[in-house]
Order: structure tokens, then C-alpha cells, then sequence
């Protein structure tokens, strides 16, 4: 029998899995290119040539024995943490040593390894809705208890009053990703002085310290000019986990890292802990080969025309349907108003158009689904005559 924590797990499994896999089967019926699949984030952008480069220039010149080995620190490797540490004082204005650095299993593993280091049973982690739903997993975890704070559908900016009343003694940690999956806004330098302002207010209140958690994979990801904020900049409890996967489309290989800069309370303790989490959750190290790729191709990045084409297309194309939806400014997802309240109602008969979607209660939005548009500049061109028919059936148009 499976463990009893487990079982709301595997009975609450992620729909977006689900729905990726049922992808999987449609296309095996009708033809993957009459199924349109906006289920997973998963890049169709290649990787840039420099990180197939890379990868062949360490094969032929470094030691395989100390490539695919171990790293003395299960933190990684020095040289590549000093590396990335660099890259973000030249960008942001910031002053880390590689000793601020904490390679990670991607975000999600960095994510892991900073609640494993910081959360006590019971303590309280804030997060804004929508979010991604894995939050919630990894703070049980740990036994922590997940806050949320109800979704803003006017701006999907963060709900600053209902924010600042849902804070007590026992919040330890409050996440935010931004560019944010799944809406694609970007949290704006406002909101993240006024946030920044009540956690300090709130510390010196309740004598307490209270962790922001920056979950940045999408940073590199936006449109029209969009500035991200840079959080450390604005509070000093400030750790930022990071994730290659999407600047660089390596997904799969699952490599990041986190940031935990001197200012953090108790850093040198706290990076300690990230230090042996890393090690106790079964990680030991992130990827060794990958660790010295990223290095390499620090000022490399995924060509982000492609995403943005299809954003336009798709918003635009959506809009002439008769949907509702902000425009995204980061990120590669479209999150749209669903046209009955009971959004999984609507994913239901997107399906029957081979039209895959994902339920907004999946963000802890219910009303809402999201379309991952990080899929071939046909596949969307393709589904839109597909969600006319969709949107006549809700008489939208």
C-alpha cells in the first residue's frame, strides 16, 4: 500500500500531464498535425548551436573522469559558479561570489532544495493565483501549509491588500514567478516595492523572517520591451531560483540554480543547508556535463522571434473569435477567460476539435484555462478555423 500522503497526490496528478499524454493518443488516431496541443510547456525552439558546441568541446577536451564525475561541493563546480555569479553582477548591478551559487536539478529541484532548507512542519508558504500548481506539492513536502492568495482577473498583477492580511507568525516563505506561468505577466517594479514594503513591515512586526522566493525560469522570455525586476535589489531575504530550461530550451536536461546572497539572514548557514538538501533529497549534484554547458554559453540565448510570432498569432486569432485574454508579456502562455464558468466544461469541448487546453483550477483559477504556445508557428495557424467552430459553438462569434 502506498504511502497515505501519496494517495491525495496520485489522485490530484497533474492535468497537464494528463492532457499531454492524452495528446499523445489523439495523435496516434487523427495525425499529430491534426492535433493541436497547447497542454505542456514544453520549448519547440531548439537549443542555440553554442550549447551543441559546447557540448562537443568538453567531450574532446575535458577529463572525462572529472566531467561525468562527482563535484567536490555538492553545490558544483567552482569555476561555473563563479561563472554564473559574474554573468548576473554584469547584467542586474549585483555583487555574488560563487559562493552565492547553488547549481540545482532545474527550478523545480532548486525550489525543492530551498523549502527542504527552510520550512519547518506547519509553517506557512504564500503564493499568488495562478500559480504553478506544484507549489503546493513541494511545500507538503515538507509539511509545510500552502497560502493562497485569490487571483487579481482584472490585471493578474498580485493582490497586495488580501497579501498583507493573509501574512501571520508562522509564514516562512512567499513565492513568486514572474514572468508568471500561466498568465505571462510580468510583475511590475511597483508592485514589487509595495510587496517588498509590507514583508519588511511584517517582519518587524512579528519578529520573524519571511523568505521571498523568486521562481524565474521564464526571466529571459519577454516581449515589447518588458523589463523583470530584479528581486534582490528590493528585499534583502531574497533567494532566486533559476532554470535553463527555457532561456537555452534545454528542458530535459534539467539544470539551474539558486542564488542566496549575503544579504539573506543567516546566508552562511542557509547556504550550508542548500548545500546538504541538495545532497539528502538524492540530487548529490546537478548535472556535471550540463553544469560546464551553461557555463560556456552564459551570454547565449533562445531566439525568442518564434515565441513571439506565435504569440501574436494566437492572441490576435483568439481575440477574432471572441475570447477573452490579456496579452501576455513574458513567458510563452496565453491565459483565457473560459466562456462557461465551469472551465473543464470548455477544455471538454475544445477536445472535441482535437483542441487541447488546461483547466485553470490546475492554478488555483478556476474560470480560466491556459494555452501553451510554444508549439510550431503551423500548429497554431492551423488550430484557429478549429477554434472558430469552437467559438461558434459558444456563440462567441
Amino acid at each position: 500500500m502506498i504511502a497515505e500522503k501519496m494517495k491525495s497526490m496520485v489522485a490530484g496528478s497533474s492535468a497537464i500531464r494528463a492532457m499531454f499524454e492524452e495528446g499523445n493518443r489523439l495523435a496516434e488516431i487523427y495525425g499529430k498535425e491534426n492535433v493541436y496541443d497547447f497542454s505542456l510547456g514544453n520549448p519547440n525552439v531548439a537549443a542555440p548551436e553554442a550549447v551543441k558546441q559546447a557540448i562537443r568541446e568538453l567531450l574532446d577536451e575535458e577529463d572525462p573522469v572529472v566531467l561525468h564525475g562527482y563535484t567536490n561541493s555538492n553545490s558544483g563546480y567552482a569555476d561555473v559558479r563563479e561563472t554564473v555569479a559574474s554573468s548576473l553582477n554584469g547584467r542586474f548591478g549585483t555583487h555574488f561570489e560563487g559562493k552565492n551559487i547553488v547549481m540545482t536539478v532545474g527550478a523545480a529541484g532548486g525550489l525543492n532544495v530551498i523549502l527542504k532548507s527552510l520550512i519547518n512542519p506547519g509553517d506557512e508558504v504564500i503564493a499568488f493565483a495562478p500559480y504553478f500548481g506544484e507549489y503546493r506539492s513541494y511545500t507538503n513536502n515538507y509539511d509545510g501549509v500552502l497560502v493562497e492568495i485569490s487571483p487579481n482577473t482584472e490585471n493578474f498583477q498580485p493582490d497586495l491588500q488580501e497579501f498583507e492580511q493573509k501574512i501571520t507568525p508562522k509564514t516562512k516563505a512567499v513565492i513568486v514567478n514572474t514572468p508568471n506561468n500561466p498568465t505571462g505577466v510580468v510583475y511590475s517594479e511597483e508592485t514589487i516595492k509595495r510587496l517588498a514594503a509590507i514583508m519588511e513591515a511584517k517582519q518587524k512586526e512579528y519578529g520573524t523572517e519571511i523568505f521571498l522566493i523568486s521562481d524565474e525560469p521564464y526571466r529571459e522570455l519577454v516581449y515589447d520591451g518588458a523589463e523583470v525586476p530584479y528581486l534582490t535589489k528590493y528585499y534583502a531575504n531574497t533567494v532566486v531560483g533559476y532554470s535553463y530550461s527555457k532561456s537555452l530550451s534545454l528542458p530535459g536536461e534539467r539544470i539551474g540554480y539558486l542564488v542566496i546572497p549575503d544579504e539573506v539572514s543567516d546566508s552562511g548557514e542557509l547556504l550550508a543547508a542548500a548545500n546538504v538538501a541538495t545532497r539528502i533529497l538524492g540530487f548529490v549534484n546537478a548535472p556535471t556535463l550540463q553544469q560546464k554547458v551553461v557555463a560556456k554559453c552564459i551570454n547565449e540565448k533562445t531566439d525568442i522571434s518564434f515565441y513571439d510570432r506565435n504569440r501574436e498569432a494566437l492572441y490576435n486569432g483568439l481575440r477574432e473569435c471572441g475570447f477573452e485574454c490579456i496579452k501576455p508579456e513574458g513567458a510563452f502562455y496565453l491565459f483565457v477567460k473560459s466562456p462557461v464558468a465551469d472551465e473543464k466544461e470548455f477544455c471538454a469541448a475544445a477536445k472535441k476539435y482535437n483542441i487541447l487546453i488546461v483547466p485553470g483550477s490546475s492554478f488555483a483559477c478556476p474560470g480560466y484555462v491556459r494555452l501553451a504556445y510554444c508549439v510550431s508557428y503551423e500548429t497554431i495557424v492551423n488550430s484557429l478555423p478549429k477554434f472558430k467552430e469552437l467559438a461558434k459553438e459558444y456563440e462567441r462569434i
